[in-house]
């Protein structure tokens, strides 16, 4: 069993693995005064509507979602073109990119290509599907989707 399921063992595990709320109300503020250039983009699973996470593109990782077919994004904390699964092999095929009306967010439109979407593990040691995997239950907890 992977232990960090077991509740926060550091601050990593607590915001990933853990049941303490730790929103990061500023990640937009960060963003701006870091000078990235880039538009929110909501992934979802084409076949069951699934929010499977939101990230970041910007203009390179837009044409290179394109002209891949798989979903190309920008990381904002390691500032540097982020191709989702290229190492861990779940991929994101791309159905279609769809624009908001202001054309300030995308929606990409993808099937998974590997078990799942996260870059964290379930209790299995499975990547979960999506990144969505907890339950906000007051202001301050959260409690594990079953």
């Amino acid at each position: 069993m992977n232990t960090s399921m077991l509740g926060p063992m550091s601050d990593a595990d607590g915001l990933e693995e853990g049941t303490a709320q730790q929103l990061d109300f500023d990640k937009l503020g960060t963003i701006g005064r870091s000078g990235h250039r880039v538009v929110p983009v909501v992934l979802q699973e084409a076949d069951s509507g699934e929010v499977l996470f939101v990230g970041y593109a910007n203009e390179e990782a837009f044409r290179m979602t394109l002209e891949l077919g798989s979903a190309v994004l920008y990381s904002t904390s390691r500032e540097e073109i982020w191709h989702k699964g290229a190492t861990s092999g779940d991929t994101l095929s791309l159905v279609d990119v769809r624009v908001n009306c202001e054309q300030n967010s995308l929606l990409y439109r993808v099937h998974r290509d590997g078990g799942g979407a996260c870059h964290t593990l379930d209790r299995d040691d499975a990547t979960r599907e999506s990144c969505y995997y907890r339950i906000a239950t007051s202001p301050n907890d959260l409690a594990f989707v079953n």
